[in-house]
């Protein structure tokens, strides 16, 4: 469900949800028609500026996907915006959209605390596995820069590149490269999902599914699933502790 007029629906309140800051009404309306599809169940409020953040106030932010709109990262507007932001949202992550594939404004903006930098010559499966990525607490930034083949894969950036997107630090996280699989499952895994329930919703194979849980474990060099999930900063049911055999 989308909002975008100055109305909020009541139920809307209480479901997760996302804002999507976009100037542009047919790219706007682009992405939120996908996100709704992606993420069923969330509520969605568009706008074409922060000037409108008030609207989704006393609701459940869990992403703020903003348009950089052609500015630098070091632009006065931008820190507005991300100023706007952090005052009401503190702890929503934030989504950049960029029209550039410069390496320096991406290295910028991680630093400046934005958790995932998305940019339009993405394809599309790679950008919903990224943001899938952000969701679960990960930091995305495509890997490598401006080069998208069937090997592309999702960077999770070391805990030194964005400081102010930590969470609270965790035992070294060293960096991990995952698939866009693997990023789904990852976030299915974040909210406790058992392995029948996570192929169910991925459409994939009980095997398949242990196989990338894994390769996940080996990345992250962990031993079970809560690991996984602590090793990101969430919480895993004690019931999927077990080591995965």
């Amino acid at each position: 469900m989308s909002i975008s007029s100055g109305t909020l629906r009541r139920k809307g309140r209480n479901a997760p949800t996302g804002i999507v800051i976009e100037p542009h009404t047919l790219a706007r309306t682009a992405i939120v028609t996908l996100l709704e599809r992606e993420l069923a169940g969330w509520t969605f409020v568009d706008m074409i500026s922060t000037a409108s953040l008030d609207r989704a106030l006393g609701m459940e932010i869990r992403l703020i996907t903003l348009d950089l709109a052609g500015r630098g990262v070091d632009s006065i507007s931008l820190r507005a915006d991300l100023a706007a932001i952090a005052e009401r949202f503190p702890d929503a992550p934030i989504a950049l959209l960029s029209d550039t594939d410069d390496i320096s404004i991406a290295t910028q903006a991680l630093q400046m605390g934005i958790r995932g930098f998305f940019t339009t010559s993405l394809p599309i499966e790679i950008a919903l596995a990224g943001l899938r990525l952000v969701l679960a607490g990960g930091v995305f930034c495509p890997h490598p820069l401006g080069t998208f083949g069937d090997g592309a894969a999702l960077h999770l950036m070391p805990e030194d590149a964005a400081p102010e997107a930590r969470r609270p630090r965790r035992d070294d996280l060293l960096h991990a490269d995952f698939t866009p699989r693997e990023a789904d499952v990852l976030a299915e895994l974040q909210c406790g999902s058992s392995n029948k329930v996570i192929a169910g919703k991925l459409n994939l194979s009980g095997h398949t599914v242990k196989m990338h849980l894994q390769h996940i474990m080996r990345k992250l060099q962990v031993q079970n699933r809560t690991e996984v999930v602590a090793r990101l900063g969430g919480i895993a049911s004690s019931r999927n502790g077990a080591a995965i055999t």
